[in-house]
């Protein structure tokens, strides 16, 4: 029989108001597949835009990319997993439950000593971030610019570009500046004149070689453009549609940019064990229960939330702070 669970719907096009939470049927996993009790849900801004009027979606729209959760079922064909297993899973259908079905691909094992709160917050933002650490080829001699330092996918961007042995410039509010520089970065504040501090910074870190952009503002993308010699070694999350013309990578799923599945899907397993051993920090700024995914949605589109939010089935169970 599918297991009954909850699940957050949205019901219309429209704000976080739409949110429901909704009495679901789980499916029973199919071959290949893996059955997942959620114990926390990542929160990404492509939750909050699926929805959003003019997105094209069919409401209701389940909602959730990233879980951390423990096995339950498996179906037919399934080697690597077993129930009661600790998992990590992304990216997944309809997250934001209390249970979700996946294929086993999607899946990485979550290390005893890695909370599945801080696990839900890791892959959605890590695969991005080491997509494009790895495809503008950061090394040691590197000086790397992150722009949007302080979000999901720049901080883990930092960490990433740190543990290779690069200097980092990181833009962010200065709110966020002394948790940067605890990750090794040089913080910068965003705004205008930008250009004009990153090359005041210069001056002690060496030019700046590569540029990472997760903000897709046009201040970080000319500055990016204006910095970095090499246009192959600037790379934007978000702008896709600038990426062609301004001859930087566009990295991601658009027009013309580049998916990176290989790398990203190799990333899993190496962001689980490097936030499980303690080489990255996870910043999770915020949990809430299912039934508050609403607020949840309000906090990550107005852009304050820094960090990650997460929501959580069972405060308990995930280990929520």
């Amino acid at each position: 029989m599918a297991d009954e669970g909850r699940a957050v719907v949205a019901s219309a096009l429209g704000g976080p108001e739409v949110l429901r939470v909704v009495e679901v049927r789980a499916p029973e996993p199919g071959p290949g597949e893996v059955q997942v009790r959620v114990e926390a849900a990542g929160v990404n801004p492509w939750d909050w835009k699926s929805y959003a009027p003019g997105a094209g979606g069919r409401p209701p729209v389940r909602l959730g990319l990233e879980v951390a959760g423990v096995v339950q079922a498996v179906g037919a064909g399934v080697r690597w997993y077993s129930p009661g297993d600790e998992v990590v899973a992304w990216p997944v259908t309809g997250g934001y439950a209390d249970v979700v079905t996946a294929p086993q691909h999607v899946l990485v094992r979550r290390p005893e000593q890695l909370r599945a709160v801080q696990a839900a917050g890791l892959l959605g933002a890590g695969v991005a971030a080491a997509h494009a650490v790895e495809a503008t080829g950061v090394g040691a001699e590197d000086v790397v610019l992150v722009h949007g330092g302080s979000g999901g996918v720049g901080r883990t961007a930092v960490q990433l570009a740190v543990l290779r042995g690069a200097r980092v410039i990181a833009t962010a509010s200065p709110r966020w500046h002394e948790c940067l520089r605890r990750l090794g970065a040089e913080p910068v504040a965003y705004g205008p004149g930008l250009l004009g501090r990153i090359r005041d910074v210069e001056a002690t870190t060496g030019r700046v070689s590569v540029a990472i952009d997760a903000v897709g503002t046009p201040e970080a993308l000319d500055s990016s453009v204006a910095l970095v010699a090499d246009r192959r070694r600037v790379a934007t999350l978000v702008a896709l549609d600038r990426a062609p013309g301004l001859g930087i990578l566009g990295l991601g799923h658009g027009p013309g940019a580049d998916p990176g599945d290989d790398i990203r899907d190799a990333a899993r397993s190496q962001l689980t064990a490097l936030a499980a051993d303690g080489s990255m920090d996870v910043l999770v700024t915020g949990t809430y229960p299912l039934e508050e995914a609403a607020a949840a949605h309000r906090r990550s589109r107005d852009g304050h939330a820094g960090g990650k939010l997460v929501l959580v089935t069972d405060r308990r169970a995930a280990g929520s702070p």
